[in-house]
């Protein structure tokens, strides 16, 4: 399946052109409008499910928003982020002094553990999103890996135990990636709240927007109590602007100062306009999270058929246990043209499938029913 075209996959799967049905679980297939306005990469080269990125932006809003400024190219941005920092601080409710921007939030992430990490430890659960700890450990801290639990969640009550005198950051992935799951509420609120008190909490909330539970609470409430908590966003997932590099920081006054004193990178003109058309188009913020879950549910019907275990995902992504070598399943998909998530030790035999576009997830789907047949 080596640089198999769009129209030829399509021919020999037995789709009809322009129709992308995968399971019955989907309750929409594109319809010419959508294609129209937000419009994915053809499929010409290798099928890109491994890195949770959203195929379907930027939307035509976002594009036009980004043109229209080309000639503030040549100006820094600083002095333009004052209309994003407004619409974020509404957004998330907090005065516009708790707002840092970064360009994404793997920048703020990395900003984080070396303003708050050097001199002692960062306590968090491994498998997670490993960015802010890489960075961190490159400049002297010490990182304190606790495993996640029987479940695969984070472990709260380990965490809390090893807090000392030396821990300067906890840090909190939720939803997690890799695995998708969603910590308890009241539980997670109850540990970022008491564990504040002892030393500052990140909680990474980068796909807060895919979360189906009703009412489910952001760490912002407590930030707006004013605790050392830190929250971090990202324009990269729902709103589909990951190769634009836009992301913020919620902290309180105090933290937010010294997270901004040491952004690196800033972002560009592009990205603020983007950002600030990709807040007003609800339109495609609601089509991104729709065919998302379109796109697990696809993902998911097929690992019911295969009797493959997988966790209930509040992500763009699925979690499931292959029961083969991740190497080895990368290398398989990789020759059938289809990358497919890293390896996340000590998970060793479990595989991160990211959602893509319908025609994406049919062309995943029926070649894991091959690998696995």
């Amino acid at each position: 399946m080596k640089g198999i075209s769009r129209r030829s996959w399509i021919k020999k799967a037995g789709l009809s052109t322009g129709i992308a049905l995968v399971g019955s679980h989907l309750s929409t297939s594109l319809t010419a409008e959508e294609i129209k306005k937000f419009n994915p990469r053809p499929l010409d080269g290798p099928i890109r499910l491994g890195s949770n990125e959203n195929p379907f932006g930027p939307s035509q809003k976002m594009r036009e928003a980004m043109t229209n400024h080309f000639d503030l190219g040549c100006r820094y941005p600083w002095s333009y982020n004052a209309g994003l920092v407004k619409m974020l601080s509404e957004k998330e409710g907090v005065p516009e002094d708790h707002i840092v921007l970064v360009a994404g939030s793997t920048e703020g992430l990395k900003v984080a553990g070396i303003t708050f990490g050097q001199g002692g430890e960062i306590i968090s659960c491994a498998p997670t999103f490993l960015s802010m700890m890489d960075y961190a450990e490159l400049w002297g801290t010490d990182i304190n890996w606790v495993p996640l639990n029987k479940d695969l969640d984070f472990d709260l009550e380990e965490i809390e135990k090893r807090v000392s005198f030396d821990t300067r950051l906890v840090f909190l992935c939720n939803p997690n990636n890799p695995t998708g799951k969603l910590l308890p509420a009241q539980k997670v609120m109850d540990f970022c709240e008491t564990v504040s008190k002892k030393t500052v909490v990140f909680s990474d909330e980068a796909y807060y927007d895919y979360i189906t539970e009703p009412n489910y609470p952001s760490m912002v409430e407590l930030v707006k109590k004013g605790m050392d908590v830190i929250v971090s966003r990202t324009f990269s997932k729902a709103y589909g602007l990951a190769g634009i590099r836009l992301g913020y920081l919620i902290a309180k006054p105090d933290l937010a100062k010294k997270l901004r004193e040491r952004v690196v990178a800033n972002t560009n003109i592009m990205a603020i306009e983007a950002g600030k058309a990709a807040l007003q188009d609800q339109e495609f913020y609601n089509f991104s999270l729709q065919k998302t879950l379109e796109a697990r549910n696809a993902i998911t019907q097929t690992l019911d058929e295969l009797s493959l275990p997988y966790l209930e995902s509040h992500a763009n992504f699925v979690f499931f246990q292959s029961g083969r070598d991740i190497g080895e399943l990368n290398r398989t998909f990789a020759d059938k043209g289809i990358i497919i998530g890293r390896p996340f030790p000590p998970l060793n035999d479990w595989c991160r499938i990211s959602t893509g576009t319908p025609e994406e997830v049919a062309m995943f789907t029926t070649t894991l029913k091959e690998v696995m047949g």
